[in-house]
């Protein structure tokens, strides 16, 4: 993935005044479309952009059998920050629902373990309709959604095979898995990450239940973190910029702000 790059000048305050990265991590089954609107966001604010989707059947089946597949995606994006010679800039995470949480989880964990990355400038993170803690029937809805143009039968047996996966990891694989695979939810808890957080979120959300994402911000702010989150009540999973684009971009756009001055 190409970051998107934006060509301020190099004379005068513009040129002294250092804009993040903006690496953002879309949902399952979200297209490049509708990822651009973010970051359109930060774009035009003189951001460098870095967007990308996990492929769907590695967030909804390898990880949920607890085969950690997407750690080689994360390591290739945090190696384009190298490849683009943009390492040195504030680097901020914006990651959307559970599918953009697993891929941020296996990032966090090489910024806390790789020696070449351990010295990059993270300053903030926002999740959008995230993240959820086991929910199957929201993480269902979610792949029914991304299969609802694939034909009828491939689709029930996809949400079949899912539910059935699902189920027998955590009836019968997860005390074997859980020595070496900790789930994505309980990882995040517990991250020794300390920079900024702002949680985007919705008690209306089918998907990703509101109170999951209330028990994280106070788990997160009991680890001294600084927390904010901000529930838009009516708008559904990953609807809340198109519903409320104004109030959504401004969070967006004062966080990032506040968080490259500290």
């Amino acid at each position: 993935t190409e970051p998107d790059r934006d060509s301020p000048s190099q004379d005068g305050k513009e040129a002294r005044t250092r804009q993040p990265v903006v690496i953002l991590l879309g949902w399952g089954g979200c297209r490049d479309k509708n990822l651009a609107k973010y970051s359109a966001i930060y774009h035009k604010r003189g951001c460098i952009v870095i967007r990308y989707t996990a492929p769907w059947h590695m967030v909804f089946f390898s990880e949920s059998l607890g085969i950690p597949s997407l750690r080689v995606l994360a390591q290739k994006l945090l190696e384009l920050l190298f490849d683009y010679e943009i390492e040195r800039e504030p680097l901020l995470f914006h990651v959307f629902s559970n599918a953009g949480v697993m891929l941020y989880r296996y990032m966090l964990e090489l910024l806390q373990t790789h020696r070449r990355f351990s010295h990059l400038r993270v300053v903030g993170t926002i999740f959008d309709s995230g993240p959820g803690d086991n929910n199957l029937l929201g993480a269902l809805r979610a792949l029914a959604t991304i299969l609802e143009h694939r034909p009828a039968i491939l689709r029930l047996l996809l949400l079949g095979a899912f539910a059935l996966v699902v189920v027998l990891f955590h009836i019968l694989l997860a005390p074997l898995t859980a020595l070496f695979h900790t789930h994505f939810y309980d990882r995040l808890q517990d991250s020794s990450s300390r920079w900024p957080e702002l949680y985007l979120y919705s008690r209306a959300d089918g998907v990703v239940l509101a109170k999951d994402v209330e028990r994280m911000v106070e788990a997160r702010q009991a680890h001294q973190v600084l927390v904010r989150s901000v529930d838009f009540v009516s708008s559904a999973h990953v609807s809340h910029l198109r519903d409320y684009p104004t109030y959504y971009t401004s969070l967006c756009v004062d966080f990032m702000h506040n968080c490259v001055q500290c």
